[in-house]
């Protein structure tokens, strides 16, 4: 099941299902440790008459963000039982504590009493061995430990001094038939068993007072700690505080990052800049603060692969942080660029992926080839990336004076092995392509490799170190010859995906196959994106990649395996992938001639936003005949490509329309005026 509404404040990140049921809770990093684990988290609400979860059939929900915040809007009506429930959750900005505020509406003109139960499927270090939880007497509350690891529930009535649930169940699950302690809630009395371990479970009760025809608040909250007294301290902050104050303040600031953005956004139109502005918090909420860019945290692929998306690739992780850097914050991407720093290699390579805590991720890259003979598990593409963008990122942020400890200690040793890792020709010597599928040489990581050479030998000159200027410069200019001469093919009249060394013959093998990823060759430079040959492959990719369905949409590649749906490649050559729409509509933007020809751009944009989840969350790819989103959702590097395409397609807006500077001042300020609004 598909994953909505993100949260997170770089230490925290939680994700509900489609059905608003948290799912996921990671904690103290980003992507890394999962202490719920995919298992089902119940909220639910008891009546004299009946009692439902939010997720029951009969509950006519919507969910949304909260006026383009880290907020959440759900709201929810059952209309049997005459109750409309709202809630409103985020994680604060400031502290590890999730924080929900729940209204309940009473629709008829009686008072009555309701009972809201919070339940939780904890499993601490993503399993569930050795779990505690117990009611602690002072807080009132649940508390959950194992090892360095705790969290507490607990709750509070509006409008009250008073702290703490009105009861409480703990007990045991997986295991002897027992599911767990919401189905002890169901008939509104709990069991109050004081503690349990193993692999256990919590669920606590606010009993409130709802008027005839009235509404009755109150807030639960989840704090995430190291130690006992960590979590304790927390407590008496949140108290102290009061949630609400929690809210309040992640709310505004939210609103106010968003507003540092330095487009003018204003150009577009309001279901598209809005759009743009969810998918930058997305993006955030996926970043941890230690620097790792997290490729997705859906653990629902899990039951697929028995491995995540939570990994930090430093391919993703450089072009999503260059879509931040476009947007202005710099200060945010420079925590990625260290991470880097201290990845990198001593022969000057990143390796495959990267666990949060910096840690080598999982890899399938194997350190020999068929022959036996040592290759290098790595996609030369992931160390090129940063270059390029980390030349950038300095260039955008102002910050060259800054700049000598990257260029010493990332720039020297990665550009020295990307202008070394060549064959005879010039062209970079065979690593695994984007797809993680092939071994070979590839067009998007000769793409890649020129402009990492490029953005190097800029630094080099910038710190006036001449001789490695020269060295990176020439070292590109001979990758670009060589492309020219063996990625061409005469035969097809455009570029090829990747060569292939064929032992016997002693050369390359052009591959043919169409790839989605062959923009890169324009986008990264090596070519102009109106060059006759690129004009001529984008043509291709878009005639013989684009779904023939009702859906619509590029695939990666034609006959593309990853979730294939059917085997008619001719009607279906893959599923639609949004990153791969979206490339296709840089290159529409970047060789417009006319506002008119930028059409075609903003139907490919409009056609990412139509293909989203409701909330406005994209997945890697949807099905080629229903949309559904397929694989995880969301991908960072989804909503990185839309957020990096929608700043193109305004800037070239902007040129045609040749729109003033001063619209994106008053654009901020708006933002900044609203952001004091009551959650």
């Amino acid at each position: 099941m598909a994953r909505d509404l993100p949260l997170g404040n770089g230490n925290v990140l939680v994700n509900f299902d489609t059905n608003y049921n948290l799912r996921d809770m990671y904690f103290p990093f980003v992507g890394q440790e999962n202490q719920a684990a995919d298992h089902l988290s119940h909220f639910g609400v008891w009546t004299a008459e009946d009692f439902f979860w939010i997720d029951h059939p009969e509950m006519k929900k919507s969910c949304s963000y909260l006026n383009d915040s880290m907020i959440t809007n759900f709201e929810g009506v059952h209309e049997r039982l005459g109750l409309k429930l709202h809630l409103r959750d985020g994680v604060d900005v400031q502290e590890n504590v999730f924080v929900r505020k729940v209204s309940v509406e009473n629709l008829r003109d009686v008072e009555r009493t309701v009972k809201l139960y919070f339940h939780l499927d904890l499993h601490l270090n993503g399993n569930g061995v050795g779990d505690t939880v117990y009611y602690d007497p002072d807080l009132k509350s649940l508390l959950f430990y194992k090892g360095h690891r705790y969290l507490s529930l607990s709750c509070h009535p509006a409008g009250s001094k008073e702290f703490g649930c009105t009861s409480f169940a703990i007990g045991q699950k997986e295991m002897n038939g027992l599911e767990g302690t919401w189905r002890d809630a169901q008939d509104g009395q709990l069991g109050r068993n004081p503690i349990a371990q193993g692999s256990v479970d919590g669920t606590i009760e606010l009993e409130l007072k709802l008027p005839a025809n009235g509404t009755a608040e109150a807030w639960f909250w989840i704090c995430f700690a190291r130690s006992l007294k960590e979590v304790q301290n927390m407590e008496k902050a949140v108290r102290e505080a009061a949630p609400q104050k929690l809210l309040q303040r992640t709310y505004d600031y939210w609103r106010q990052w968003l507003a540092r953005d330095r487009h003018d956004v204003g150009l577009l139109d309001e279901d598209m800049a809005s759009f743009y502005k969810r998918s930058l918090l997305v993006v955030r909420s996926n970043m941890d603060n230690r620097g790792a860019i997290v490729a997705a945290n859906d653990s629902d692929i899990l039951k697929f692969a028995r491995d995540t998306y939570s990994y930090m690739w430093p391919r993703d992780g450089a072009l999503i942080a260059h879509a931040l850097d476009r947007s202005g914050y710099s200060t945010l991407t420079n925590k990625f660029y260290q991470f880097c720093k201290r990845a990198l290699t001593p022969e000057g390579f990143l390796l495959h992926k990267y666990n949060p805590d910096g840690s080598p991720g999982s890899s399938w890259h194997p350190w020999i080839n068929d022959a036996g003979e040592k290759q290098l598990p790595i996609q030369e593409d992931e160390t090129a990336l940063v270059l390029y963008t980390l030349w950038h990122h300095h260039q955008l942020a102002k910050t060259g004076e800054s700049a000598r400890e990257d260029y010493d200690q990332f720039v020297v040793p990665a550009a020295g092995f990307l202008a070394s890792y060549k064959d005879a020709s010039g062209l970079p010597l065979p690593s695994y392509d984007l797809w993680e599928e092939r071994y070979g040489v590839h067009a998007f990581t000769v793409s890649s490799v020129y402009a990492g050479l490029l953005a190097a030998s800029k630094l080099a000159e910038y710190f006036h170190d001449k001789a490695r200027m020269i060295y990176y410069r020439d070292a590109a200019d001979s990758i670009k010859k060589a492309v020219e001469k063996h990625m061409y093919s005469e035969q097809e009249k455009r570029f090829v995906r990747s060569l292939y060394w064929n032992r016997e013959k002693n050369t390359y093998d052009q591959d043919l196959t169409l790839d989605a990823s062959m923009y890169a060759l324009f986008d990264f430079g090596l070519f102009a994106p109106d060059d006759p040959r690129i004009a001529a492959t984008m043509k291709e990719i878009r005639s013989k990649l684009w779904v023939q369905t009702e859906v619509g949409g590029i695939a990666r590649y034609s006959n593309d395996y990853y979730h294939q749906v059917t085997k008619d490649i001719g009607k279906v050559p893959g599923n639609p992938w949004f990153i791969c729409t979206l490339w296709y509509a840089e290159w529409v933007i970047a060789t417009a001639k006319s506002e008119q020809e930028l059409k075609e751009a903003e139907e490919l944009i409009r056609w990412t936003m139509k293909h989203a989840l409701p909330t406005g969350i994209l997945a890697e790819q949807v099905h080629p005949f229903n949309g559904a989103p397929l694989s995880v959702s969301p991908l960072t590097w989804s909503h990185a490509s839309f957020v990096k395409v929608v700043q193109e397609y305004m800037s070239k807006l902007k040129q045609f329309q040749h729109k003033t500077s001063g619209r994106e001042d008053v654009r901020d300020t708006k933002l900044l005026q609203t952001a004091g609004a009551t959650v």
